[in-house]
């Protein structure tokens, strides 16, 4: 192996997927120029726009990236979505590599009658919505007092606690003005958690299961026949602190005096319910149908036959998120996933396709957490790397056409508003200071055209949310 020329890498995707590989990129070894585009105007994908406003501590993470970026020698391009604003193809002219880190931005399918009812809400759109995604609708309909969530994961809980949730709790937070707005006229009383399994099933972390039981005038209401556990369960408990924490934290919560539950809202935890079907009358939501489950020994659980129907007016699916297809780029439409192997994108027969990565959540589904970002990084950079040594991503072409300057003259002769690194840190400096006028950390500007004027110093700031 030779040491390879200079290189140019394209990165679709500014979350921590996405940065964590221009970071390790960056400290390969090789000469490289590394640009990130992002379809948004502001960066940290699903860190900015997939965790609660009452979790600023989970943003602590955008801290780590914010440092990554500002360093200088990885470039942002925002407000530009590749297979869209500019195609796949473009990107694979102008650079010798480009890695997809798109990450999962829609909710995964379910396969339940009903769920076609206008009052059935994945749940990314709900969290989009109040987190202020610049795509999401600035309005939302909470009509309904009570209110189905389908899933035990950590999103699940963030829709039921922004959802019980008293808004003058909420207000210290970044919450945007017409979330706060929808929230303060919200009928909501009982929200109403199924899980098909058991509690040493749930996907919840410790810490936020824990939280939502320490919430102003909200009630936790968990049923002592849906706590069961079989070998498999034990076993689970024995092998993790964190499943055994949340089974701590569950059975606490068995054992409170029902006399003391005077909340003016509640949350029910239902476990050992299947959801089978959304319940409808007259084209409207008036139901869910459940079938109880019973373990069969090594955790996991069968159908009893046995149907259960909760009255509820509207239903959120957290069975978790999926991935979109990139246009240009092979899609597997079951897993959600683009096809690799170890990050290098395989084509119809499997082979990969010279110059082209995945990592991240679109590379492995969307599952694990930061630590199992950069490892996924780490596996796919370090192929990158082995092509770039083994001469798999020479080209006979002109250093000129290649890279940042001749992608950014591209952009500008399409007519592209796109944003940069300094952009973002205008619009970051702008969301304190909005924040600061009201004692907050930062308010969000969800308007995307102001989002736009401001981080490109366009001199005619839209009218604010």
């Amino acid at each position: 192996m030779s040491d390879p020329r200079h290189l140019s890498v394209a990165i679709v995707g500014a979350g921590p997927a996405g940065i964590y590989a221009a970071d390790i990129l960056s400290k390969s070894g090789l000469d490289v120029s590394i640009d990130i585009f992002e379809r948004l105007p502001a960066p940290y994908g699903l860190v900015r726009y997939g965790v609660a406003p009452d979790h600023p501590r989970i943003k602590q993470i955008i801290v780590a990236l914010f440092r990554i970026l500002q360093r200088g020698d990885i470039r942002l391009i925002g407000n530009v979505e590749v297979g869209r604003d500019i195609p796949v193809s473009q990107l694979t002219e102008r650079y010798d590599a480009v890695i997809l880190a798109t990450g999962s931005d829609r909710d995964a399918p379910i396969n339940l009658p009903g769920t076609d009812l206008p009052e059935v809400h994945g749940a990314s759109e709900f969290v989009f919505w109040y987190d202020g995604h610049p795509e999401a609708p600035r309005t939302w309909p909470l009509e309904a007092k009570e209110v189905a969530v389908l899933g035990v994961g950590n999103v699940a809980l963030d829709v039921a606690r922004m959802l019980t949730k008293h808004v003058e709790d909420l207000m210290p937070t970044e919450i945007p003005a017409n979330v706060a707005e929808v929230l303060r006229s919200s009928p909501v009383t009982d929200v109403h958690l199924f899980g098909r399994r058991g509690p040493a099933q749930v996907k919840f972390s410790p810490l936020e299961l824990r939280e939502m039981g320490q919430m102003r005038d909200v009630d936790v209401i968990v049923h002592e026949e849906d706590f069961d556990f079989d070998e498999g369960s034990e076993a689970a408990i024995r092998s993790s602190n964190q499943t055994k924490q949340v089974v701590k934290t569950l059975v606490d919560w068995t054992l409170k005096d029902p006399e003391d539950r005077r909340a003016s809202r509640r949350i029910h935890l239902h476990f050992f319910h299947k959801p089978v079907a959304v319940l409808g009358r007259g084209g409207h939501v008036v139901g869910i149908r459940t079938e109880r489950t019973q373990l069969v020994g090594d955790g996991t659980v069968r159908a009893t036959g046995e149907y259960v129907d909760t009255p509820v007016g509207a239903v959120y699916r957290a069975v978790g998120y999926f991935s979109s297809p990139v246009e240009g780029v092979p899609f597997d439409d079951v897993r959600g996933v683009i096809p690799n192997s170890e990050g290098r994108v395989l084509d119809e027969h499997d082979q990969p396709i010279r110059g082209l990565y995945a990592t991240g959540w679109v590379k492995r589904g969307p599952v694990g957490l930061i630590g199992s970002t950069k490892s996924d990084a780490q596996q796919t950079i370090a192929h990158l790397v082995e092509d770039a040594h083994a001469g798999r991503l020479d080209r006979d072409r002109d250093q000129d056409a290649l890279g940042h300057d001749a992608m950014v003259a591209d952009l500008e002769a399409a007519g592209i508003r796109f944003t940069t690194w300094q952009g973002w840190e205008l619009l970051d400096a702008y969301e304190r200071a909005l924040g600061a006028d009201e004692g907050r950390d930062r308010v969000k500007v969800v308007e995307r055209e102001t989002m736009i004027a401001i981080s490109r110093d366009e001199g005619h700031v839209a009218t604010l949310p």
